[in-house]
């Protein structure tokens, strides 16, 4: 079957656009040849800064022929009915129609035949389409085109035929640019035009001519050169992802290079080196393998292979770099001048939030905090307080100021030059961590204590004034503190009560603020935050092969917010119900739920209290209420020792005695009072199982 290239030839598209791009482009073609009936064999698209490519094999050669079916008035229907049926049918008379038959009676029904296009037509129709839609995040109209493209489209490739024929050429134009068969290589070194046929020969064509279509392989290219280059000298290439992506989006025919700067400039802390080259030069750093630490040499990616090996280009790239390492050891040399808590008061003019107060009013609120907590995480209360009082300040530096993705880090840095106590320097960088999935987890306690006060603060602030994250917007990343806060407690297994920290958070916003700004009281914000903690927990305990529904059980209890505790009984709750007595026990406590709900409903009333003894008539009846009684004090003496597992055995051993109840004992007696006393016994049932999770929360 035939095959389809396109290719859209521009200036330079910017390079964080263009795996969207590719994937739009792909995507928007083949939804399309899908929706006309032609359905392909598969379709990859490509990008380079010049261009977007898009080849589609196995497209059909015509569209399949359609019938299609149009019901019309019913037969004896006036003549104006059936006229206008007829003219909407494109029908000549009434006899080319077919009388068809339903509940109703006899219709006419006109039946008509529409011949498929040849897919080359279609083709022609659907890439105009797609490439007016385009979704660009930014695009423009260049000169007097009324086209929006991101960057002036130049060219148009499509072709579109069989590997054993020449292919046509896809007949269209878009915005007066004819499409064609022509492309250009290498805007230097191969810029002449070239007559490109089917895929094959246009990814070969455009190699020769010193452009490599896959971005995938231009970044292996980069990558492995860059090691090798690294290698040579005895250094080791620091790798940067984003990096490598950016920068294969920046060329289409990478040459690496290896570029100098003085040595005077390792002075500087090895992250301002390599946020100053990678963000202004889009460079990468080497460092010594030997020691982690940074050389005075860096790689550069040229986007082509210069006549004199490319020594302009890497001078060219040393005296910028020289230029903005000099500036950034002023910036580092100034910063170190003034120290952090001299910076502190410029707080006071700083908004955090207009509803929330001052930055210089929320540090003061975060400190309060990690000091109520530093005792309950092992820290040194007065460490925590200082490094609270600090963490904040490496904003106001200039570093900082340059590059904001080194705040707290800079805060360490300037920490320790300035012989503040190891353990508060690194809580200056550490207190905003985890900040995403990958990243470590705070274990100093110290870094934990400001860590989880800074992440409780900002939680229990925005849940105070209403402001909480809605469908997928989270403009103040309050997800990401959440899930933080139980990472941070999870892998430290810490114990703390989180409605207590709340609420102690609660007491330092309302505070200063008198209230004022609040919309929620304290008791609606811990009941909305531990829903919140829930959901991400399951999130987390997801990942982990958690079943959530087991977290609904467990956070069904009242008091539920220590949050290592609650995974532990979701844990032990997790391995009794994989067992038979569990998965048994499960199906009895769900009985017991289902008729007691009914009887509730039908009565108006709940079933609570203790059963009369007295009433207990049957064997299996007071077998029953032993058993409870034996288990709810067992498992309670187990919950208090925090064995979770000893609490589901202790459990486990009513599911004899619920299996003998339901078999042998009618629950709706005819006599009322025994009636209720077995509803009454049910409901203990439920009860006693609510020592370790709320069993009616549990799916299956």
């Amino acid at each position: 079957m035939p095959d389809l290239l396109l290719e859209l030839f521009s200036e330079e598209i910017p390079a964080r656009m263009q795996a969207r791009a590719a994937d739009d482009l792909r995507k928007m073609v083949t939804d399309r040849l899908v929706a006309a009936g032609l359905v392909y064999e598969g379709a990859k698209a490509f990008a380079t800064p010049r261009r977007l490519a898009l080849t589609v094999h196995g497209v059909p050669a015509q569209q399949p022929d359609v019938k299609e079916e149009r019901k019309g008035p019913k037969v004896g229907a006036p003549e104006q009915a059936i006229a206008g049926f007829l003219r909407a049918a494109g029908l000549s008379s009434i006899d080319q129609a077919k009388v068809q038959a339903d509940k109703k009676g006899d219709f006419y029904v006109a039946v008509t035949e529409k011949k498929g296009q040849p897919a080359i037509n279609v083709i022609g129709t659907i890439v105009p389409e797609v490439v007016r839609a385009f979704p660009w995040p930014k695009s423009m109209r260049w000169g007097s085109g009324k086209l929006n493209w991101v960057r002036p489209l130049h060219s148009i490739v499509a072709t579109f035929g069989p590997e054993t024929e020449e292919p046509e050429i896809v007949r269209f134009a878009i915005d007066g640019i004819e499409a064609g068969n022509v492309t250009r290589g290498h805007r230097f070194m191969a810029p002449s035009a070239i007559t490109v046929k089917r895929f094959d020969d246009y990814v070969a064509k455009l190699n020769s001519a010193k452009v490599v279509l896959d971005a995938a392989r231009r970044a292996d290219m980069i990558l492995h050169d860059a090691r090798n280059l690294a290698f040579a000298q005895g250094h080791e290439l620091v790798e940067d992802e984003a990096l490598l992506a950016e920068v294969a989006g920046l060329v289409e025919w990478p040459v690496t290079l290896m570029g100098a700067f003085d040595k005077d400039f390792l002075a500087i802390p090895d992250e301002v080196i390599r946020a100053t080259i990678r963000a202004n030069q889009k460079c990468f750093v080497l460092r010594d393998p030997q020691t982690a630490k940074l050389v005075n040499k860096f790689i550069l990616v040229a986007n082509e292979e210069a006549a004199d090996g490319g020594k302009a280009i890497v001078a060219g790239n040393e005296r910028v770099i020289r230029a903005r390492l000099s500036v950034a050891k002023f910036f580092y040399a100034t910063d170190l001048k003034t120290k952090l808590e001299e910076r502190l008061p410029k707080f006071s003019q700083i908004v955090f939030h207009e509803k929330l107060g001052t930055q210089e009013e929320r540090i003061a609120r975060i400190v309060a905090l990690a000091g109520e907590l530093a005792p309950l995480v092992g820290a040194d209360r007065a460490k925590a307080e200082r490094a609270a009082q600090l963490c904040k300040a490496d904003l106001l530096t200039e570093v900082v100021g340059e590059f904001p993705e080194l705040q707290g880090l800079m805060g360490r840095y300037y920490a320790e030059a300035q012989d503040e106590d190891e353990a508060v320097a690194h809580a200056c960088e550490d207190h905003y961590k985890p900040k995403g999935p990958d990243d470590l987890v705070p274990a100093d306690p110290v870094s934990v204590a400001v860590a989880l006060a800074d992440k409780i603060d900002t939680l229990v602030g925005f849940w105070a004034i209403d402001e909480k994250p809605t469908g997928s917007k989270d403009p103040y990343a309050l997800r990401r503190a959440a899930l933080g806060v139980i990472r941070i407690v999870l892998d430290n297994e810490l114990r703390l009560r989180l409605l207590s920290a709340v609420n102690k958070a609660y007491a330092e916003i309302r505070g200063p603020l008198r209230g004022g700004s609040l919309h929620n009281t304290v008791n609606a914000v811990q009941v909305e935050l531990l829903s919140f903690f829930a959901d991400r927990l399951k999130v987390q305990l997801r990942e982990q092969g958690a079943r959530h529904d087991l977290v609904d059980a467990v956070f069904a209890l009242e008091g539920q917010d220590d949050l290592l505790l609650i995974v532990r009984r979701v844990e032990a709750l997790g391995k009794f119900l994989d067992t038979d007595d569990g998965k048994n026990l499960l199906a009895g406590v769900k009985r017991a739920s289902n008729i007691l709900g009914i009887e509730e409903k039908k009565d108006k009333r709940t079933f609570a209290g203790t059963p009369d003894a007295k009433l207990l008539t049957l064997p299996e009846e007071k077998a029953l209420a032993s058993g409870i009684a034996a288990a709810k004090a067992e498992a309670a003496a187990a919950v208090a020792k925090e064995d979770f597992a000893a609490a589901m055995t202790a459990i486990a051993k009513l599911r004899p005695a619920v299996d003998a109840f339901f078999d042998k004992v009618k629950v709706n007696d005819d006599d009322k009072a025994v009636r209720e006393n077995r509803l009454k016994l049910l409901n203990e049932i439920r009860e006693a199982t609510r020592a370790v999770a709320d069993f009616s929360k549990i799916e299956g």
